[in-house]
């Protein structure tokens, strides 16, 4: 049974991360039962996880090239599987697959996350042994302690949205030319038997629909990722992109992205780099080279992107919206981030979440590549903006996690800022560091955001003004100071 996903991506954990892969240079039936137990139990939700037997390991990395099975023994190691499986309690059954790899033999062992959590199996193969639940922590399968077992109670409540089974849908509302596309994208084995298998059977080796026969019935992410109109079952599942020709917001255009999710970010993708995106080379006077920079640079938009579409409920009915203004691009997605992550924790370095809301929509985006592993999204935002010269990303959401808003300024090459006499008045005042309500009283303005985001806001992501404290930028004792670039655009 072939895996819709390259499998030279996942042995080399290109697509899927090292953690949810376990590799066997050989048959070992009892440690293979507990990681089975171990992935399907899922106490990350990150989707469970992949068995490769016929590869060694160290230190969780694959040797190659691969050990290998004989030939004679992969109809037997198959039939153990299902054997050992039948000790799983609830009953669960992966997805095996032989296959071969740099001319060798291997069995790849699919585990999904399962949706009866907890998994319990015995210590040993024997049906008298003491069941325990297994758990992944890190890239071994250990037990569970007291508080594993008591999170994956808290998980078997709720099954993931993405993988729950959609009952007001049909498989007819998958499209067979939409899977074959992404099959052929991400160069699944696949691809080559969609034309014999009954589609039935396809969504199942996907996992993209469940049920018995009679009553098959697509999961959420099958119709999010492969239905012509996501719209039709979700009302949020569409992007949203406005154009603002001024800096008041009075004049814009505004233009929907419909469809499979993936297709939305490509559509929205291949609109910036048509019509927003724009390039500049500046000579370095006494060096030979040029510099070369974007308004914003496009690893930058994708990522942030694909942040919003991976971590967005699609039970809200707010879609994604996508804001260009004259001087920023801010990306706006509900709710907010999962806790324990919250606007302190955004502003950090390095961001570590537990909890991943569509754990099946991030399978398929990284499996084509339109976003990074887990908790490396936020870093490549930042560090494509920094290596292209643009002042830091803003990461944000509310007290109570309702929203996640990103923003990207716009590189300060690019700033054609109009300076009335309100935004002079600002930069001259600020020679010495000075307050928000000190700034908005010397123009004559109550001290609330509205009057913050029309007249200071700009100069800040023009880089006109510098904030006194630039790593906690809502800290209460913020002030502004006039930048070099500001002092030299006035003078």
């Amino acid at each position: 049974m072939s895996l819709p996903i390259n499998i030279d991506n996942l042995i080399n954990s290109r697509t899927i991360e090292s953690e949810r892969i376990e590799f066997k240079e050989g048959w070992n039936p009892k440690r293979t039962m507990h990681g089975i137990c171990a992935f399907a139990n899922d106490i990350n939700n990150w989707g469970g996880g992949y068995i490769v037997i016929g590869i060694a390991e160290e230190n969780g990395l694959p040797i190659l090239p691969p050990v290998g099975i004989h030939d004679n023994q992969i109809d037997v190691i198959q039939k153990k599987i299902i054997e050992i499986c039948y000790k799983i309690n609830p009953n669960y059954t992966p997805v095996v697959s032989p296959t071969t790899y740099q001319n060798k033999n291997i069995l790849i062992i699919w585990v999904p996350g399962g949706d009866n959590r907890p998994y319990d199996a015995p210590l040993s193969l024997s049906n008298s042994s003491n069941r325990i639940e297994w758990v992944r922590k890190g890239s071994s399968t250990v037990r569970a302690s007291q508080e594993d077992k008591r999170k994956l109670m808290e998980l078997a409540s709720k099954i993931p949205f993405d993988d729950r089974v959609n009952h007001n849908a049909d498989i007819s509302s998958l499209d067979m030319s939409i899977i074959q596309s992404y099959l052929s994208e991400v160069e699944s084995e696949l691809k080559d038997q969609i034309e014999d298998l009954p589609i039935e059977e396809l969504v199942r080796k996907m996992n993209i629909a469940k049920g018995p026969s009679e009553y098959l019935k697509p999961v959420n992410v099958g119709l999010l990722m492969f239905s012509k109109d996501p719209r039709k079952f979700f009302r949020g599942a569409e992007i949203q992109l406005i154009i603002y020709e001024d800096e008041v917001g009075d004049n814009f255009t505004e233009q929907n992205f419909s469809g499979p999710l993936y297709q939305q970010i490509k559509d929205v993708l291949k609109f910036f780099e048509i019509n927003v995106i724009k390039k500049k080379t500046r000579k370095v006077s006494g060096k030979a080279e040029v510099l070369r920079f974007n308004n914003y640079p496009y690893e930058a938009i994708e990522e942030s992107l694909a942040n919003a579409v991976y971590h967005k409920s699609y039970e809200h009915q707010s879609s994604i919206e996508v804001n260009v203004r004259l001087d920023r691009i801010e990306i706006l997605s509900f709710p907010g981030p999962l806790p324990p992550l919250n606007t302190k924790k955004l502003k950090k370095e390095r961001i570590v979440a537990r909890d991943y809301r569509n754990r099946r929509i991030g399978d398929f985006l990284k499996e084509l590549r339109l976003t990074e592993g887990r908790g490396t999204g936020i870093p490549k935002i930042r560090f494509s903006m920094k290596n292209n010269g643009s002042p830091t990303p803003i990461f944000d959401t509310d007290s109570d996690n309702t929203y996640f808003l990103t923003t990207l300024s716009i590189h300060p090459e690019f700033t054609n800022l109009s300076l009335d006499d309100y935004k002079k008045s600002i930069l001259k005042f600020c020679e010495i560091s000075r307050s928000k309500k000190e700034i908005l009283d010397h123009i004559g303005l109550a001290n609330y955001y509205g009057n913050f985001e029309r007249h200071m806001l700009p100069l800040i992501h023009a880089g006109y003004l510098d904030l006194t404290l630039p790593n906690i930028p809502t800290h209460r004792k913020q002030k502004y100071i006039i930048s070099s670039r500001g002092n030299h655009r006035i003078n």
